[in-house]
């Protein structure tokens, strides 16, 4: 890995984490773009990829860990505050952090029996490209299914969090957005837009971590490391946690105004590309 990959596959990391048109499928995409160009095989580098997949989620996680600072004090202080004075049952905003939890808990349940069958996707792409295309149909489904809801609210629910977090739980299939799936779980359950955004992106805080300390562990156990290029790595990091930050707040003022069907199409397009393109190569 050099420089100049590391720093654009940050930049589409950034960019796609929180855009619902699928982190992993464009990492895939941008890899395998790469390797095809270098006359590389698609399995090649395959424990610095896997780490340097994995700091660039770090650095997606220090994006939304900063612009939701305030955010998280404040729900912290809440629920504390809510369970000390035994309010927490009345208290819809204290309860933002269990609901968090019980997300997690479903993405975890179902995350992990899928979690060896779809790695191997990863070093194929045209598969990845059919599951983005799935992405595009999912999303305009949601549109369509929301136009017919006439009644929004802003309360999650432990139903609402369940059904989030299992879709959170699909998206460890390369190529199904994660912000994509739990964006559109809430809107076809009757969440308000922008409290669907800002659920699944605080949704995203512990899964990325969990998800970052075990696969760190992981490749540790098997002597990982060794030989990386640590510059294009932190680079690389840096960079998606850069673009990261600005596409949180540039996004959440989008969907607050916008459907989705524009990022539906994208993923259309750019899946039948790749499912055709390499498909043939």
């Amino acid at each position: 890995m050099d420089i100049t990959q590391a720093l654009i596959t940050g930049v589409v990391q950034g960019l796609t984490e929180f855009l619902p048109i699928s982190s992993s499928g464009h990492l895939v995409l941008t890899s395998s773009i790469y390797k095809f160009l270098t006359g590389q095989p698609l399995s090649a580098g395959r424990s610095e990829e896997i780490f340097f997949d994995i700091m660039l989620h770090v650095g997606t996680l220090l994006a939304v860990l900063i612009y939701f600072r305030r955010d998280i004090v404040k729900l912290s202080r809440i629920f504390y505050s809510a369970w000390r004075d035994g309010s927490l049952k009345t208290d819809s905003e204290a309860k933002i952090p269990l609901y968090i939890a019980i997300g997690t808990m479903a993405t975890i349940a179902i995350a992990l029996p899928l979690k060896s069958q779809f790695e191997s996707l990863v070093h194929n792409p045209a598969v990845v490209g059919i599951i983005l295309v799935f992405t595009g149909v999912l999303l305009f489904s949601t549109e369509f299914i929301s136009r017919r809801l006439t009644k929004r609210d802003t309360l999650i629910g432990w139903k609402r969090a369940v059904i989030i977090g299992l879709a959170q739980g699909l998206a460890v299939a390369p190529g199904l957005s994660r912000s994509g799936a739990t964006i559109a779980a809430g809107l076809a359950s009757g969440l308000d837009r922008v409290t669907c955004a800002r659920y699944s992106f605080l949704l995203s805080i512990p899964i990325i971590l969990m998800a970052a300390i075990f696969h760190s562990f992981e490749l540790s156990m098997i002597g990982g490391f060794a030989g990386f290029n640590w510059t294009a790595i932190i680079a690389g990091t840096l960079v998606s946690a850069l673009v990261g930050y600005y596409c949180i707040k540039y996004f959440i003022i989008f969907i607050s105004k916008n459907k989705l069907n524009i990022f539906a199409v994208y993923c259309c397009v750019v899946g039948l590309s790749m499912a055709v393109f390499f498909s043939l190569n």
